[in-house]
């Protein structure tokens, strides 16, 4: 399998450390969807990362489906259960943490592709509500867990560790360690994990 991204997308993260918890062998072929050059939509006709090349020669994107997909292919290191109550709730603190990050990044587009004059900040204050309303919802569903699903992990943990460190990355100005100590608390025990230590964004 070739796994087709960018090192900064929290979301290709997201499949790099469930492919490394699943012990899965793959190789990475770096996308910039921006440069003028990018050849991104020959495998993905929406433009976007990331984008998993199969050994047939098809592609799968999005993440939330890549994932899913990854989770199905060893019974190592099990991720999202098979169904019922525990696996919606699994993919509700995906859908959480995803939400954070669109959130976030809709504000990132807007701060550095548009000229300031154009930029609109009731769009911003709009997004930003949503990503400080998703930290709170984050931290509240995790309380004084030890993971954010059950007594292992998931891939809510991995979902909402990836967030993390996204928002850590690219707006080191909000403040969810000081907000939030058990969301940063388990954010430094997954980060010793060497599936996330492996793929820090750059």
């Amino acid at each position: 399998m070739k796994l087709i991204g960018s090192p900064a997308s929290p979301f290709v993260r997201k499949v790099r450390v469930v492919m490394a918890e699943k012990k899965l062998d793959y190789d990475l072929a770096l996308e910039n969807v921006w440069a003028a050059d990018t050849t991104i939509q020959e495998s993905n006709p929406l433009g976007q990362v990331p984008c998993l090349e199969m050994e047939d020669g098809s592609f799968m994107f999005d993440s939330r489906v890549i994932v899913e997909y990854l989770d199905t292919l060893t019974p190592v290191g099990k991720l999202i259960p098979a169904n019922g109550r525990g696996r919606a709730e699994i993919k509700c603190w995906e859908a959480l943490a995803d939400g954070v990050l669109d959130a976030a990044i809709l504000i990132r587009l807007e701060m550095t592709l548009r000229q300031p004059e154009m930029q609109s900040g009731e769009w911003i204050a709009r997004q930003m509500g949503k990503v400080n309303a998703g930290l709170k919802a984050m931290s509240t569903g995790l309380a004084e867990a030890p993971f954010c699903s059950g007594n292992h992990l998931t891939l809510a943990d991995i979902s909402v560790v990836c967030a993390l460190g996204w928002l850590s990355f690219r707006f080191p100005e909000i403040d969810w360690r000081a907000d939030y100590p058990n969301l940063l608390k388990l954010f430094d025990k997954l980060s010793e994990r060497s599936s996330f230590k492996d793929s820090l964004p750059e």
